[in-house]
């Protein structure tokens, strides 16, 4: 046999079995990083599926305290509509990012809805303690209004827990901004040198103040996480962050601006943003570059 031809298609064979297996090992990472995307997927959704059901809890244990029938027929309408929503959500796939948006986008508005609802029945409490010191002098002009407030004497402890889900704070007007080197706005990411997360940590009165530990992950197309900032915990797993910083929250709208410096090639595609504070998932958002 002719050496000329039998050598080449020998190095044929062994570039053909080398491709095979840098496929078998990228298939083999592709398959892990899609497991993972899919894992933190089903614990957002499932962490939305507790909220939804505590709310419903919540209105459920609201109207047994109340005898305003048109504040009972409220609170009704908002708990059947709770459930209605979460219905939706347990036959939604995890994979569905666009209903899961939606139903995320819902819970917000769910979570606000019962705020105020709380705030109203803490007010017609502390109205009922201060009628009921003044009764005698004003017994008269206030009969009507303590027949409307009567049974709302609800336990602090329970009162504090419903406080505690409603002052959850929430993440809006979330901006993944790629900057190259000279701090400008880029639309290469080859030139990207870093990435600036601008949000704001939404006004809540019912929130508690003080220093507030911020936790963000950015996952990019493939699934892996960008960088590493320390750890976290959050629904009972410990998990990496992308970046982290200590904010200052006295209860009003309060901006937040955070960078990551990249030290990795990035790859065109949706880059992921989560942002997580005092153990819950507060916000979150994806980003598509090309």
């Amino acid at each position: 046999m002719n050496k000329k031809i039998l050598i080449p298609g020998i190095i044929a064979i062994l570039l053909l079995i080398g491709g095979i297996v840098y496929l078998s090992i990228n298939l083999s990472s592709q398959k892990k990083q899609n497991i993972e995307m899919q894992q933190l997927a089903e614990m957002d959704k499932k962490e939305m599926e507790n909220e939804y059901q505590q709310f419903a809890n919540q209105y459920s244990e609201m109207r047994t305290q109340i005898t305003n029938d048109s504040i009972v027929a409220q609170l009704t309408q908002e708990q059947e509509k709770t459930e209605r929503l979460l219905a939706e959500l347990r036959q939604t796939k995890s994979s569905d990012a666009r209903e899961i948006a939606r139903l995320k986008k819902e819970l917000a508005t769910v979570r606000a809805v019962l705020r105020s609802y709380v705030m109203e029945i803490d007010s017609l409490n502390r109205l009922n303690k201060n009628l009921t010191a003044e009764n005698t002098r004003i017994r008269g002009q206030y009969d009507e209004a303590t027949r409307q407030i009567e049974g709302l004497n609800t336990e602090k402890a329970s009162l504090s827990e419903k406080v505690a889900i409603a002052a959850q704070l929430d993440a809006n007007g979330i901006q993944l901004v790629p900057k190259n080197k000279h701090g400008k706005l880029t639309k290469k990411l080859n030139k990207c040198t870093t990435f600036q997360l601008n949000f704001n940590l939404a006004k809540n009165v019912t929130a508690s103040n003080g220093t507030k530990s911020v936790h963000v992950r950015i996952t990019s197309p493939s699934g892996s996480l960008l960088g590493g900032s320390g750890s976290f915990s959050y629904e009972n797993k410990t998990l990496q962050s992308t970046m982290h910083k200590s904010v200052e929250y006295g209860g009003n709208e309060t901006p937040v601006t955070m960078y990551w410096t990249v030290n990795q090639a990035l790859m065109d595609g949706t880059y992921n943003v989560s942002i997580f504070a005092d153990g819950n998932m507060i916000g979150s958002r994806s980003f598509t570059f090309k």
